[in-house]
Order: structure tokens, then sequence, then C-alpha cells
């Protein structure tokens, strides 16, 4: 059998696998686990808020339906084992309160970039970055990434601040990097190398 012709072809493979069957995750606070039909309720109820999707790159929820559709395109990426999100899950109420996941990825160089929705009335207690420490960890463990990267609107530093508190390196401001909303808009990029958390 003939190999395959590119560098990157062991972490493409490795990394499928990993996407195809999300793994539940645990903190003390939270569970992250693959979206469930029965998340849309819990997930719409934060998603329709305009503030949640002011810098983020999907509009707000207009109706359960939309957040349905959402549900049923991210179950698709892990049948077709390509990335996408976990929820994230509060243990003590058992309340899907966000969602956190791989955005893009490049298996040849070993790298991926993650993203993250809280409901706000969860913002400034630490969720985010609890959750994304914890899935930076898997990424790196069980996925074999070696680079995670994040950005944020330079608009919102708060995420910033998370991606700092997951021992983030800020690498730069990217001028005009994404259209969001109908502007384009500055980004701030964050990364870590598996090299950082030993």
């Amino acid at each position: 059998m003939e190999k395959p012709q590119f560098p990157g072809w062991r972490q493409d493979i490795r990394a499928r696998r990993y996407f195809r069957h999300p793994p539940e995750m645990e903190t003390e606070r939270l569970r992250l686990r693959p979206l469930r039909w029965g998340d849309a309720a819990q997930i719409y109820d934060w998603s329709r808020d305009p503030e949640v999707a002011r810098y983020v790159l999907w509009d707000a929820h207009r109706s359960i339906r939309e957040t349905r559709e959402y549900i049923a395109y991210m179950r698709g990426l892990y049948r077709r084992s390509l990335p996408g999100s976990w929820a994230v899950v509060e243990k003590a109420a058992n309340r899907v309160i966000g969602t956190m996941g791989v955005v893009s990825w490049s298996p040849e160089n070993g790298s991926c970039e993650i993203g993250y929705s809280l409901a706000r009335d969860r913002w400034g207690l630490g969720y985010a970055t609890e959750a994304a420490e914890r899935m930076i960890r898997s990424l790196m463990e069980d996925a074999g990434f070696h680079r995670i990267e994040a950005q944020h609107d330079v608009r919102n530093p708060a995420s910033g601040r998370v991606m700092e508190k997951c021992g983030m390196r800020k690498e730069g401001v990217l001028r005009g990097r994404i259209l969001n909303k109908g502007e384009y808009v500055d980004v701030v990029l964050y990364a870590i190398l598996a090299e950082d958390r030993t």
C-alpha cells in the first residue's frame, strides 16, 4: 500500500478518530460532551442573546429551529470525522451553559484553533478558562496537536484574558482578519505549544 504523500497524514488520522468520537471531559465544575438533540432548549436560551453573539461569527438564534439545525450540523461533523463543538455543561445545575470546540485545523502542521461561547449569566465566573484548559489538554494529549490557537475581536478583551489564563501567549494583532456581521474586524491571535505546558 502506498504511503500518503503529505507529512501530517498520521496526525490527520489520529485527529479524525478523535473528532468522530469526541471524548467526554470533566473539570471540577463542568462536563464537556458531544451535543445531543435534547440540548436544543437550553442552548437556545442563551444563543438567542445578541450580547452572547456580538463578537462571534454566528448570529443570535431567532428560533429554536435554528438551534436544532445547529445541533444537526454539529452531529453531521462528528459523523464525517471533522472538528466540531462540545456542550459545556454546568454539573451542579445539569445545564448546557455554552459550547466550545475546534473551529479550524491544519493536520499537516499539527495545529488547530479553538473557539467558545458562554451564556451571559455565566460570564466572569471562570467557566470559560476552566473548560478551555481542559480542552487544550485533551487536544494535545489525546488528539496529538502541537499548537493550539485562539483569536478574539480586539473589542472583546475579556476573551483575551481567558486565553492568557489558559497559558496561551499573545502573538499579535491581525488587521481586518475577519468579516463579522458586515464589517472587517481586527483580531488578537493567541497560541500555546505543547512544550509550553511542560
